[in-house]
């Protein structure tokens, strides 16, 4: 890429048809008012914070990006291009949910700039699909995907294992749909619990019937070991891509580098300091119009947490980190800073060193957080 020092841009888009049952990410429904002030706060910000720095990726998130009209995504990649230097080869992604998109709007999201798309599929068991609050049935996901591959070259869709009464069965045929539209990317979330959602409530009155820790495992080894079967490289504990299509802007995330993040909720990092914007769309957008302070934090990132950072994202990477370019960033050893803990879990087969790089086993793949954990100097058993 010329050489140049490439950060990426996160637009998040927290607007929704309808709340999911398990989501916990800040998204609302909301009216066509709303959503066009929202964008004119999107768009000052860009133009209030961007110093004309150079992109390679853009990645519009949420929510549900997709259901806003075309003319605002429009303006939004407007100020984008007009604030920063965006690099012709750029991955531009915008996410969508199967039953926001027809044959029209993909045609004309592509033609606006819209090189990737990301579908949040979940699953293609109607039932289960009830349960979890989507507003799609499978038949609608397969058409959206034929109908995404007529306009993008890299379409992509997330599946999500460990969900209410899911079987084995279930993830198989989940599996075998992958094989037949051949997607070139493959997102894969176990459902997590979080509080503030509607399946919080319901664990707590035990009316959900979540498949236990061993099936969920089985789940994921059944997945990683079939996956690459269909020519998909496993490139990220939860990422699947043919080969030439790893997500660009998330490998941004998990190696360090910069970027920018607009819209509420929106975090942002250049390597040496964090922000993160307020989680309120209303007050978010009052602020931004009127001038005044629209974050709720700001930190400096120290050595340490960028060691620590360094370590428990690039972990995540199949390839593992560099014990190399620690040494290089950070001017020390990584055996040195972390040699107990790697050790520790090196003797309990959960790392490996391999040439230069150290990574998680295939059982560290399932045990990544409890290894993640002891990269963190506050953690007590450091």
């Amino acid at each position: 890429m010329n050489g140049k020092n490439f950060c990426s841009v996160y637009i998040h888009i927290p607007f929704c048809r309808r709340k999911c049952n398990y989501c916990a990410f800040y998204s609302k429904v909301s009216g066509k008012v709303e959503r066009e002030n929202y964008v004119d706060a999107l768009v000052k910000e860009i133009e209030n914070r961007a110093k004309g720095e150079n992109v390679s990726t853009i990645y519009f998130g949420g929510g549900t990006p997709s259901i806003l009209s075309l003319n605002l995504l429009e303006k939004i990649l407007a100020a984008v291009f007009k604030n920063f230097e965006v690099d012709p080869a750029a991955e531009i992604t915008i996410e969508a949910n199967p039953g926001t998109v027809s044959k029209n709007s993909l045609k004309s999201l592509r033609k606006i700039g819209f090189n990737r798309i990301s579908l949040g599929v979940q699953s293609f068991n109607d039932e289960i699909l009830k349960t979890l609050g989507r507003i799609h049935d499978s038949e609608t996901a397969i058409e959206s995907i034929f109908l995404a591959k007529n306009f993008f070259e890299n379409v992509g869709f997330d599946l999500m294992q460990g969900l209410p009464d899911q079987t084995i069965e279930d993830v198989k045929r989940d599996l075998k749909f992958v094989s037949e539209l051949n997607p070139e990317h493959i997102s894969l979330y176990e459902l997590e619990i979080d509080e503030g959602t509607k399946f919080y409530e319901l664990n707590e009155y035990e009316e959900l019937n979540l498949p236990g820790e061993e099936i969920c495992a089985e789940m994921y080894d059944l997945i990683c070991d079939t996956l690459p079967k269909f020519g998909y490289r496993h490139y990220e504990i939860s990422n699947f891509a043919k080969p030439g299509f790893e997500s660009r802007h998330n490998s941004g995330y998990w190696t360090g580098r910069k970027y920018f993040g607009f819209g509420a909720a929106a975090h942002s990092y250049d390597g040496n300091f964090r922000r993160a914007n307020v989680s309120d769309i209303s007050t978010y957008t009052e602020k931004i119009l009127t001038g005044g302070e629209f974050w709720k934090f700001e930190e400096i990132v120290t050595k340490k947490n960028a060691e620590e950072e360094f370590c428990f994202l690039g972990l995540r990477m199949i390839d593992g980190i560099s014990t190399k370019k620690f040494t290089e960033k950070f001017g020390e050893s990584i055996f040195k800073v972390y040699g107990e803990v790697i050790k520790k879990h090196i003797d309990a087969g959960l790392l490996v060193v391999d040439g230069e790089n150290l990574k998680l086993t295939g059982r560290g793949l399932k045990l990544g957080n409890f290894v993640f954990s002891d990269f963190l100097f506050d953690n007590p058993d450091f």
